[in-house]
């Protein structure tokens, strides 16, 4: 077991104490929310992310983070930024299975598109310690297992060096961090990177519009597989609700926090029920032989742009990811992971038999795509900064 889990295992079974675990938590948030004027340039409609009191937003720390996110220099061999994983153009995502870091070491998980990131209630697959954004960033920093930017210990100095010595960043820090008198420190980076993450909100997308009158925006088809998704044959909404088409997302007048994990039935490893060593889901924290297989739903916005699918990158498009919810689980046939996941005895009770007809699969993928946001995967305020110059 790598030093990063032991410390989050440590997290999350210290706050079981606390709240007590299943397949989802609910956590009072007794963390007062930092209260600002900042604008969000959010739609009316739309309540602005939760901010820790200790982080309050302003331009000058979304400005410094954009930097940060986009620079290579905050890798320790100079090869790779938080942007390498995370593509503007493909929703803050990419296209490869899973995370490759700075020193071409594959994680186990896909990367997670971080679109309305300011939202989720998880910033890991299924490690429910990882609640706030502050909390997560510095792992794919710091951490060892895998190596990701690689910002171990005895790189740190080095890499802070470089932005100490770079009197473009001086003034940054000092604008972002003003009362400060050392503003350049690691625990800045993440608050900075956290602030610009909690600007990646995507809000007009067809299906935005058509919530906000235009009755236009959508198709005959994609409202078609708008009610098939919001109704009860496909049942789409209990996983995959509320304006980030998360059950694992709150907002800044949310009175608790919910993190939801499901086992929609995608492995069934010699028919005992398990996952894949590495990959079993909230078991890996709770050990709790229920909880194998459970994952956080993703958010569906812009999910046309972040193939591939799952918490290991396993499925290619939505017609597969649509096969496996309309057969009730995916029965993997051959290999190392074969098994029926459609009688997974872990299997969340949403994921049943469907027997969607062909049209019935079209109009639930055209009203997928109308979740797709063009002018958020354009938009100049949340660009690489670096093109610019």
């Amino acid at each position: 077991m790598n030093s990063n889990f032991k410390v989050l295992s440590f997290i999350w079974l210290f706050s079981l104490f606390i709240i007590g675990c299943g397949s989802n938590t609910t956590i009072t948030d007794s963390n007062e929310e930092a209260s600002s004027s900042f604008d969000w340039k959010l739609p009316s409609n739309v309540y602005p992310p939760r901010v820790p009191q200790d982080n309050p937003m302003s331009n000058e720390k979304v400005a410094l983070g954009r930097f940060l996110f986009y620079d290579t220099q905050l890798s320790a061999n100079q090869t790779q930024s938080c942007s390498s994983c995370h593509l503007q153009d493909l929703a803050f995502s990419d296209r490869n299975k899973v995370g490759i870091g700075s020193t071409g070491e594959h994680s186990l998980r896909n990367p997670n598109s971080l679109t309305n990131t300011g939202y989720y209630t998880s910033y890991s697959w299924a490690n429910p310690a990882l609640g706030t954004l502050e909390r997560f960033i510095i792992l794919p920093i710091r951490g060892d297992d895998p190596i990701e930017l690689g910002v171990v210990p005895e790189k740190e100095n080095e890499v802070m060096a470089r932005f100490e010595n770079n009197a473009t960043y001086q003034k940054m820090f000092e604008e972002a961090f003003p009362q400060e008198a050392q503003p350049i420190s690691m625990e800045n980076i993440v608050k900075a990177l956290a602030s610009f993450n909690r600007m990646l909100n995507s809000f007009n997308a067809p299906y935005d519009k058509f919530l906000r009158g235009d009755s236009t925006a959508l198709s005959v088809q994609e409202r078609r597989g708008m009610d098939l998704f919001m109704g009860e044959k496909a049942e789409c909404f209990h996983c995959h609700d509320g304006i980030s088409f998360s059950d694992s997302t709150a907002n800044e007048k949310s009175f608790t926090i919910n993190q939801f994990f499901h086992n929609i039935g995608l492995y069934n490893v010699g028919e005992q029920g398990t996952y894949p060593e590495g990959n079993q889901g909230l078991y890996e924290t709770t050990m709790n032989q229920a909880d194998q297989g459970k994952f956080k739903a993703p958010t569906l916005r812009n999910i046309e742009l972040t193939a591939p699918y799952m918490h290991d990158g396993s499925m290619a498009t939505l017609e597969e990811i649509l096969e496996l919810h309309s057969n009730g689980g995916r029965d993997v046939k051959n290999g190392v992971y074969a098994g029926n996941g459609i009688t997974n005895p872990f299997k969340s009770d949403f994921i049943t038999v469907k027997d969607f007809t062909q049209q019935e699969k079209d109009d639930l993928i055209a009203f997928l795509k109308s979740l797709t946001d063009d002018e958020f995967i354009n938009n100049p305020d949340i660009s690489n900064p670096f093109k610019e110059q």
